[in-house]
């Protein structure tokens, strides 16, 4: 069975930039050496729009009149170090995306006559051709003059007042201050969630170190794959929220906002403006375990030859206050009250709203694309491409019969079982015990930290786990919804080369109705060396039933299994190739740390004319593509056909 082999990652969350693992060094920043922190820190402020590079000069501040010339990388780290922290990961919402102090609404009044009598009629005048097509009742109308009309209300006249509202949530998983993907190409207006679709694809494939179309002169035009999704879809004033609120602002519906709301659209994307794929375009939503379900028919595809390569992740923006506003309704959202409430203070530390596995009150809502390129192992090695890992299987197992659509059930507990099942039968079940570590979905509400650590602490105790080390990244991230799993991968992977498995900062404690008898986690960082990490398990309990868990395994045993199936000789070869497209990658590495990521966006370029496609009974043949597509010629149901 072919392997698919982790090649290339990228995206952004609050965490920063997932290329070349700069996320995850924001995450667990303080136990790296000096020189990585200051690399980190340094990326991260041109990122934010606080230093801009001049070439060997050093860097110049933005907006910083304390400076007289520019600074070098070290000056930038110490000056700036508290402004990029405090500008990333979880933090108050900040007015660039919606005030929530003072957020717009229309509040509902109730006019009457100054004289408060109930008889009195209430008198205005109004344009004619601002009159409703139906006068309401009560309503009498009569002429005025120059265009407009007396209205005589009897009664009282319900109206709607602009106004302003205090909104109750405030924190959420923010990308880093200042960062402004709309600001680096002709993004037309595009909304949010499909500018860093095209930021995370971009900078997924260029990390890569191997060009894109070297890749399809070794495959087929239609054997790649691009798995991708929003959740919600895209809610910006350009799509979805755009539409559903014009008419009601007295405002018309623009052209693109139905077709910018839809959720498939970041695959339409990619696959229109990046890759130019003629290949699978697949969209699956499956709540928070989205990224999970498009992972499972990525990966299944690649085993079974369908694709050879395949993009797969997932954008979602979903920090506004219409979504916000609905979780907070159902009160699934940490709200400033409730968290008052919770530490016993008067002032919330909007840092620590998302408290998995700890004393919490709701989850807080995050932003984030994550994009990951894999290959056949076959593919990967005949390329000379980066090993970050592989996945082997995913697993996804809805609830049964329910009462409530969001509360937890049976699948989960079998989505997990099945994957450390998975993991012990291909890393034997000493590897699973000893060199395993749980990304747990880890959501930040009461019920899932009861239900999901039982759930853990039982596969444990089947598998006679001891110890099993889990980690949280929504403590650092927010929940991101679609990608969530996705962020929660790029930290695996982040875990496999440093030997960390972060913490959970944002609580004192775990909660004490967690099961944790035998689970290892906590506020502080779990160190080790990457060689005892070797088996990741994701896991995410989705709304409504969408559970799903994946098996993913280290660079170091993927390589082994790699070495296993071509020997030797074929693997130094392979590792010699490889050198050019990690020396490729890590070039576009420094330049993306010098801000130098601009998305792919190849708008109306090389469109495919008709004229340029030529069919046959066995293939069809594309201008511009090296290879051509085969048409299946053969009868895969021979047994059953004359």
């Amino acid at each position: 069975m072919r392997l698919p082999v982790i090649v290339s990652m990228g995206g952004v969350n609050a965490a920063g930039r997932t290329s070349g693992f700069q996320s995850f060094r924001r995450m667990v920043i303080d136990l790296l050496p000096e020189a990585e922190q200051q690399q980190t820190l340094v990326a991260l402020a041109v990122m934010m729009n606080l230093v801009k590079p001049e070439g060997e000069a050093g860097f110049l501040p933005t907006e910083d009149e304390r400076s007289e010339g520019a600074l070098t990388a070290s000056q930038v780290a110490q000056r700036y170090r508290e402004q990029v922290l405090n500008g990333t990961l979880v933090r108050r919402v900040e007015a660039t995306v919606f005030d929530v102090d003072a957020l717009h609404w229309q509040s509902p009044a109730s006019l009457r006559s100054a004289s408060g009598e109930a008889t009195e009629s209430l008198k205005f005048v109004l344009a004619t051709d601002q009159l409703p097509t139906e006068l309401p009742e009560g309503w009498t109308v009569e002429p005025f003059h120059d265009g407009q009309v007396q209205v005589t209300v009897t009664g009282n006249l319900e109206v709607k007042l602009d106004n302003f509202r205090d909104f109750p949530v405030k924190a959420a998983g923010q990308l880093p201050s200042g960062f402004e993907i709309a600001d680096l190409y002709n993004s037309r207006f595009q909304p949010r969630g499909l500018q860093m679709a095209l930021f995370g694809a971009t900078d997924a494939l260029r990390a890569l170190g191997i060009e894109w179309n070297t890749v399809l002169e070794h495959i087929e035009p239609d054997e790649v794959g691009v798995y991708s999704s929003s959740g919600f879809g895209q809610m910006g004033k350009e799509a979805y929220g755009g539409m559903h609120q014009a008419r009601m602002k007295g405002e018309r519906v623009t052209t693109k906002a139905l077709v910018m709301g839809v959720n498939s659209m970041p695959t339409d994307f990619i696959n229109a403006y990046v890759l130019a794929n003629v290949g699978i375009a697949s969209s699956s939503v499956a709540a928070c375990a989205t990224f999970l379900s498009n992972l499972r028919h990525a990966v299944s595809d690649l085993k079974a030859g369908k694709v050879r390569v395949a993009m797969v992740g997932n954008s979602e923006a979903p920090i506004g206050p219409e979504l916000m506003d609905g979780f907070g309704t159902m009160g699934a959202l940490a709200t400033d009250a409730n968290m008052m409430k919770l530490y016993g203070t008067d002032e919330v530390d909007h840092r620590r709203a998302s408290r998995p596995f700890g004393d919490n009150c709701g989850f807080t809502i995050g932003e984030s694309c994550q994009y990951f390129i894999l290959m056949d192992d076959a593919l990967a090695v005949e390329l000379g491409a980066p090993c970050l890992g592989s996945v082997t299987d995913v697993f996804v197992d809805a609830d049964g019969t329910k009462k409530s659509i969001s509360a937890p059930g049976p699948g989960n507990h079998i989505s997990m079982a099945k994957a450390v099942a998975a993991a012990s039968a291909v890393v034997g079940k000493a590897g699973v015990q000893d060199k395993s570590f749980v990304l747990a979905h880890g959501s930040s509400t009461p019920q899932n930290r009861v239900s999901e650590s039982q759930i853990f602490d039982q596969v444990a105790e089947a598998f006679d786990i001891k110890e099993w080390p889990v980690v949280a990244v929504k403590a650092y991230l927010g929940h991101t919804i679609a990608p969530a799993s996705a962020d929660q991968l790029a930290t695996a992977l982040g875990s496999f080369k440093y030997g960390i498995l972060p913490g959970i900062p944002t609580i004192d404690a775990i909660a004490d109705d967690v099961h944790q008898e035998r689970l290892k986690m906590g506020p502080d960082h779990q160190t080790t060396t990457p060689d005892n990490l070797e088996v990741a398990i994701l896991n995410s309990k989705g709304f409504g039933g969408n559970n799903a868990s994946a098996v993913v395994l280290s660079p170091s045993r993927t390589e082994a299994m790699l070495s296993k199936r071509y020997g030797e000789a074929a693997m130094t070869a392979y590792t010699k190739k490889r050198e050019s497209s990690l020396k490729a990658s890590e070039n576009y590495l420094r330049a993306a740390d010098l801000g130098e990521y601009a998305p792919i966006y190849r708008f109306g370029e090389d469109m495919i004319d008709e004229a340029n496609i030529d069919i046959s009974e066995t293939c069809i043949s594309i201008k511009g593509f090296a290879n051509s597509i085969s048409l299946p010629t053969d009868n895969p149901y021979q047994d059953m056909t004359d």
